[in-house]
């Protein structure tokens, strides 16, 4: 493994490492000063797709392409601080409409679960084997926590560490027992991810049907691909070109029509690119909230796409003649 031997650069030299790169930097200084505000590796993110490439063939004949340091002719820093301020207003716009989400999806959960018992998040019945039973502790081969008994102990640490003064109330006069429906409302969208994914389907699939989603599996990723979208955007990290380790699941054609275009290009910016979240998203939101305005306001956002070089707003992710499409009809 190499060593690790490139020294500090002021600011200045910074920009002038940039300027040798092909970048241009404005005389005027605020190309420092936009060093200064987000620091060198956050800008470079949002200059990597203004890099050269060249293509080569690997060792298997394969071709690949290559990503060279220097920039383009013609790009700007002024290109990047237009995607950063897009970035942070896409990024707020995607919380806006993941909170309306999770919260609903709070009380769905609770409200479901309530109704079987006041403490049904207890019980193995309402989870399936895989989630109640006793797991093997990789490192030693013994008996380890079942996924359950986690989920328990992370919503335990949630309560103890709770200002709220419902969970006060719940400490003092019934020592931590807390209903389902009083509990879910300090549950993040991670731990009512891992919740779902332990219920039993036909409690899993009562909850999907209330958003019209088709079936457990395909809710189940799409709660999950919104939780790590939701992380990447609390994190203030980019996200207009990123892939999503996470993807939301793509219904089957007919499952969910206004998804359908979803199976329409199978490339990989199209399973894993950010669009299909927001396409998610949007769809969920039309149950949750109908007269919200979100869809709306992403499109007219996506509209302000800054116009960079060659990048576009496909590079989200959308497709062609996208708000056409019945999913972002107000």
């Amino acid at each position: 493994m190499a060593e690790y031997t490139k020294q500090w650069l002021s600011v200045e030299d910074q920009a002038k490492k940039l300027a040798l790169r092909g970048v241009s930097v404005p005389e005027d200084g605020s190309g420092v000063q936009l060093l200064c505000a987000v620091g060198y590796y956050r800008l470079t993110g949002y200059l990597y797709p203004f890099r050269e490439s060249e293509q080569y063939v690997d060792d298997d004949s394969r071709p690949r392409v290559r990503v060279l340091n220097h920039y383009r002719v013609g790009t700007s820093m002024r290109d990047a601080a237009e995607l950063i301020d897009f970035d942070r207003r896409l990024r707020m716009l995607i919380l806006d409409g993941i909170e309306r989400i999770e919260i609903s999806l709070r009380m769905q959960i609770g409200y479901v679960l309530g109704r079987r018992s006041a403490f049904s998040h207890l019980e193995p019945a309402t989870f399936v084997g895989s989630f109640t039973d006793t797991q093997v502790d990789p490192a030693t081969g013994g008996p380890a926590p079942s996924k359950h008994e986690q989920w328990i102990a992370r919503m335990r640490e949630r309560q103890n560490g709770s200002d709220e003064a419902f969970v006060t109330h719940f400490r003092e006069k019934y020592d931590d027992q807390m209903p389902i429906w009083a509990l879910t409302e300090i549950m993040e969208l991670g731990h009512l991810s891992r919740l779902y994914v332990g219920l039993t389907n036909s409690i899993a699939t009562e909850i999907a049907t209330a958003y019209a989603v088709p079936s457990k599996r395909v809710m189940s990723s799409w709660i999950a691909s919104l939780n790590y979208v939701r992380n990447v955007a609390a994190h203030h990290a980019r996200i207009f070109n990123r892939k999503l380790v996470t993807a939301p699941k793509r219904p089957s054609k007919g499952q969910v029509p206004l998804l359908d275009h979803l199976r329409d290009e199978e490339s990989s910016k199209q399973v894993f690119g950010l669009y299909n979240a927001l396409a998610v998203m949007a769809y969920m939101l039309r149950v949750i909230d109908p007269n919200g305005g979100w869809t709306e306001r992403l499109v007219e956002l996506v509209g302000s796409f800054p116009r960079a070089g060659h990048l576009t707003k496909h590079s989200i992710g959308v497709p062609d003649d996208w708000t056409s499409l019945e999913l972002w009809q107000a």
